[in-house]
């Protein structure tokens, strides 16, 4: 079945992991922002996928099922979205599961060392949460914001959540490589999430693009908010000498974060080749519905 779809964001969160909406709410205004495709890609889960579906279904918008997975460099840490995965493959929920407990213990650690300075606790935190999967420094920020400590989660990460600030805790994630090749064999697309954030700045170095290539590394997110313009034309150059697929997302976390929907769009001729690439689930497309015959007086 041929794709028909021009307004395409693949990278959205809900409040399965660190977004302020859930998957109905999320869905539903990608719908009244004029977007007719969106990707969510929560934090190493898939719990939003089935809510996500059924209203997309409803809105009658397209939608590309992925996951933010998280993963470390020898430079920090890295994001891949993986798209159109089998979400049944058991190597890769393993991994992600160990993740989101390496994660979820981590902010316990930072919540810890906070306390020492700051008014605020794992309830505090827990609250903000709700029903997210992954619970993550973006959580803590929303505490800090409840608590009158911070303006909002851009000036908690800016401050007392930014790495260097003192409170920082390491946690578990894979090699890039390694995720790319779970997220192949699970029948995946695997996409640099925001490159601009690797590295301090400057990105991928060569010899991980080359690995990261050799284990097939199917594309770059190049069209997003943290990727300054002059960044953007290195890496739409590095595309070309790896042929990879380039896509542009907002990012949105509903409240959580400035990003906007449909601020960055993926063309549609890239998304097409994901959906070539991928061998787990398909693009889930609206119905048409039969128009019924009108009556004739």
């Amino acid at each position: 079945m041929a794709l028909s779809f021009t307004r395409i964001d693949l990278h959205t969160h809900s409040r399965v992991s660190d977004g302020t909406q859930s998957p109905t709410e999320l869905i539903d205004e990608a719908s009244a922002a004029g977007l007719d495709c969106l990707g969510l890609t929560d934090h190493d889960n898939t719990d939003g996928w089935d809510e996500a579906a059924c209203a997309a279904e409803q809105a009658g918008i397209g939608l590309v099922r992925g996951m933010e997975l998280s993963t470390i460099t020898r430079s920090g840490s890295m994001h891949m979205l993986a798209y159109l995965f089998d979400p049944t493959n058991r190597a890769l929920t393993e991994l992600t599961a160990e993740i989101r407990d390496s994660r979820e213990h981590r902010a316990e650690r930072i919540v810890a060392r906070l306390a020492k300075d700051f008014p605020v606790t794992w309830a505090d935190v827990l609250a903000q949460s709700g029903e997210a999967k992954a619970i993550g420094r973006p959580h803590i920020a929303d505490a800090l914001v409840e608590r009158g400590i911070v303006a909002d989660r851009t000036q908690a990460f800016d401050r007392m959540l930014h790495p260097r600030a003192g409170y920082y805790e390491p946690y578990f994630a894979p090699d890039p490589v390694e995720a790319i090749t779970l997220i192949r064999e699970a029948g995946g697309v695997p996409v640099v999430a925001h490159p601009a954030t690797v590295g301090r700045g400057a990105g991928p170095d060569d010899d991980l693009m080359h690995r990261m290539a050799d284990a097939g590394l199917g594309g770059l997110e190049v069209w997003h908010r943290l990727n300054p313009p002059e960044f953007r034309a290195h890496l739409m150059q590095v595309a070309r000498t790896y042929d990879l697929i380039v896509t542009g997302s907002s990012d949105y976390h509903g409240a959580g974060k400035p990003n906007r929907l449909g601020e960055n769009l993926t063309p549609p001729d890239q998304l097409e080749r994901i959906v070539e690439q991928a061998n787990g689930v398909p693009v889930l497309q609206p119905q048409r519905r039969a128009t019924q015959p009108s009556k004739s007086s």
